[in-house]
């Protein structure tokens, strides 16, 4: 192999290794800059809140908050109000992309109170007020909310709202001018290199941890540990030639990765009749968990998800996180892998024991889904711990609103009297249990369930398709 080539061959590590950080990054700046899909935009250490009547992709029965974070002058005081039994959970997603800590229904959160969110390194005096602090292992980091929320009922929307309310953010400490945005680069250098002064910068402003920064440094040759100005504004043609190429090969790595995930029963939002998995990139307006884990236990009749999609954080496991093997990469390689893939596919998506999403095209007879035929799907007991929510969409997706969703917490809901919720799917309302209908789109389609908390072992059968009515 020649030297050209080996330089190529390690861009193309270092773009899978850096495509979370600037992914992430990216969307932040979308966020803090211009808005990110239907969300306004929004400044540092403030909410953005999603709407019933856009909804926030992927996030079947809850409503969805995002907040930037800005840790670089000190701690914030996270307020948190009393939930109660509804699912409830905040996640904190670290610049790398890295889910580092959970506070909420599962994790501990329910009745509210006080968290201090603290930088790096941080060792100041801790209010007595706080539960627990929660230390980032970067200065930027993503805080995502999800609330369970029935969007059609306007009694509930409005509960949520008022949760929301009562969210805050504020420094512990007399606040500072904070950032006005992420810093972008050297300007000189060339714009079909942009990739590379991001991560460049990025990964010199939030660094990652011990074990990445020794990892790093086998990128010294590409310029990537350079500091000041940037090595990229009139690279050598030989260095420029091996960022272009791994770069190509570097994505192109990543979506064969995505793609046999797909195949091998991860699908993502894209599958069998999608084609590749497509995912919702920043400039699509980003996801926060368009792709989630499957319920652990498996399912039958064509249900496949991603159960240890997001089990790639080694270094930095905060408060409700579980730090136990099943749930990270043995293979530090892989972590990088699939963290790459997570950022393509299913951005700031949470752990599998926290929440997870499992999909279906067919039938249990394995015949493709379609809205020319009805079918019935019978979730059995004990039903997942914290909720679930059915919703069905067009196979390929169409633009428009989210369909509605059918979850444990629709009003009226039908339920068997050893717990069994019996759904239909179809296009036409049926004559009875109008609660548990779940209406699907003419044509193709696929059957989303999201499970909050989902009981270890819980089996989702496969759909069986009904008489006419």
């Amino acid at each position: 192999m020649g030297h050209e080539t080996r330089a190529a061959s390690l861009a193309a590590e270092a773009y899978v290794y850096g495509t979370p950080l600037v992914r992430g990054l990216e969307t932040v700046g979308m966020l803090t800059q211009d808005g990110l899909g239907s969300l306004p935009a929004t400044a540092f250490n403030h909410f953005a809140h999603a709407e019933p009547a856009t909804g926030w992709p992927g996030d079947e029965g809850t409503l969805c908050s995002l907040a930037p974070l800005d840790l670089s002058e000190g701690p914030l005081v996270l307020q948190v109000p009393p939930s109660g039994p509804r699912y409830a959970v905040y996640q904190f997603v670290d610049a790398w992309t890295n889910d580092f800590a959970y506070v909420g229904l599962r994790a501990g959160g329910a009745d509210g109170g006080s968290w201090l969110l603290a930088p790096p390194g941080w060792d100041g005096q801790v209010p007595g007020s706080v539960r627990e602090v929660i230390e980032a292992p970067t200065a930027v980091a993503t805080l995502v909310v999800r609330y369970a929320c029935v969007l059609g009922d306007a009694e509930d929307v409005a509960a949520v709202r008022e949760l929301r309310a009562g969210l805050a953010l504020h420094p512990l400490t007399a606040p500072g001018l904070g950032r006005g945005g992420l810093p972008g680069g050297d300007p000189l250098a060339e714009p079909a290199l942009r990739f590379w002064e991001r991560l460049r910068v990025w990964a010199g402003d939030f660094p990652p941890s011990g074990a990445d920064r020794a990892y790093q440094e086998r990128f010294q040759s590409l310029g990537l540990l350079e500091e000041g100005a940037t090595p990229y504004a009139e690279p050598a043609a030989e260095l420029r030639w091996a960022l272009e190429e791994g770069e190509a090969a570097g994505r192109a790595q990543i979506e064969a990765a995505a793609w046999r995930w797909g195949q091998d029963g991860h699908e993502g939002d894209g599958g069998e009749e999608d084609g590749a998995p497509s995912g919702r990139s920043a400039e699509g307006g980003g996801s926060a968990g368009a792709v989630a884990p499957a319920a652990e236990g498996g399912s039958r009749g064509g249900w496949k998800g991603a159960a240890h999609l997001f089990d790639f954080n080694l270094d930095h496991l905060g408060p409700g996180t579980l730090d136990a093997p099943p749930w990270r990469v043995a293979d530090r390689s892989e972590a990088y892998l699939r963290r790459a893939v997570a950022a393509r596919v299913g951005l700031w998506g949470p752990h599998g024991y926290e929440a997870t999403t499992t999909q279906t095209y067919r039938d249990a007879a394995g015949e493709r889904l379609d809205g020319a035929n009805a079918y019935t799907l019978r979730l059995p007991p004990p039903p997942p711990a914290h909720g679930w929510a059915l919703s069905a969409y067009g196979v390929p997706r169409r633009p428009g609103p989210e369909p509605r969703a059918v979850s444990d917490r629709t009003p009226g809901l039908v339920r068997e009297p050893d717990g069994t919720v019996v759904l239909r799917l179809s296009a036409r309302p049926p004559r009875a249990a109008a609660a548990n209908w779940v209406p699907v789109p003419a044509g193709p389609f696929r059957a989303v369930l999201r499970l909050y908390v989902p009981e270890a072992g819980y089996r989702v059968p496969g759909l069986v398709r009904a008489e006419p009515e």
